[in-house]
């Protein structure tokens, strides 16, 4: 394989890592009261941007999402490991090429903030938002719906399929991983991951399906409603806690990707 699709591979996954971490610190904080707030990825970039050198970070961050995202594409299109073109093959490249259209948007947006072209795009949100209703109220617009969310949640089950599998494993050489505390941080930091983002998954899918169900955008979450949903349950501060920690362990994750992952081809 290429090395320097290799490099941009490794940069993507460290700003992957950085918006996971970012998003689980903040949302963790204000779990315990302790400053922060319930964040979601597009709000990351907000807090950057108020940070000194924002745009400096916002542009490092834009330009390694860009990269993560080029990297998915690749995968997606070119096939560069051998994943494949049967039924299971199919499915992860398809799912490869959405993360890749995904985060291309959030790595835009981050640029974006850094030209500052976005100043101007308020007067148009009560628009595009009134559009986006018109069109989810109707037939097709549900039945899509209800097949994204129907995604979601098999998103979110395939999360806890993989910490069953430990396929995880086979994308590191731990031959080449010396360190026993190492291995142990991969591993750890995966299971915790994981299990965060797909509990995220579940609720967020949950709530997509039942807007579907029931005829009813408006009940449509985002990670942020997921955490507030978290947080008014029983036990909400400890769950709230429990899952943006978990995200911090998945951006370990994606730093120790970024480190030792083993790229075939």
């Amino acid at each position: 394989m290429n090395d320097n699709l290799k490099k941009m591979a490794r940069a993507g996954y460290v700003a992957k890592g950085s918006v996971y971490g970012i998003t689980g610190i903040l949302t963790f904080l204000a779990a315990f009261n302790l400053g922060g707030e319930k964040t979601s990825q597009l709000e990351v970039l907000k807090f950057l941007d108020e940070q000194p050198f924002g745009n400096v970070l916002l542009a490092l961050l834009g330009v390694g999402l860009i990269f993560y995202a080029a990297w998915r594409y690749t995968q997606s299109i070119e096939d560069p490991e051998g994943i494949g073109e049967d039924k299971k093959g199919k499915v992860k490249r398809v799912a490869f090429f959405i993360s890749g259209t995904l985060y291309l948007g959030l790595g835009a947006m981050a640029l974006w903030r850094v030209i500052g072209s976005g100043a101007g795009s308020g007067g148009s949100g009560s628009g595009n938002s009134a559009q986006n209703s018109s069109i989810l109220d109707s037939e097709n617009g549900l039945i899509a719906l209800g097949i994204i969310g129907a995604a979601i949640v098999g998103t979110g089950i395939y999360q806890f399929i993989r910490i069953y599998k430990a396929d995880f494993m086979k994308k590191f050489d731990f031959e080449s991983i010396s360190e026993e505390k190492r291995r142990k941080t991969i591993k750890n930091s995966a299971y915790v991951g994981m299990a965060s983002r797909g509990v995220l998954f579940l609720i967020i899918g949950y709530f997509a399906l039942h807007a579907a169900i029931t005829s009813n955008p408006s009940d449509i979450k985002t990670t942020r409603d997921a955490f507030s949903f978290l947080e008014d349950s029983s036990y909400g501060a400890w769950l709230l806690g429990i899952v943006a920690a978990g995200l911090v362990g998945y951006a370990v994750y994606m730093f120790m990707m970024a480190r030792y992952r083993h790229f075939r081809g």
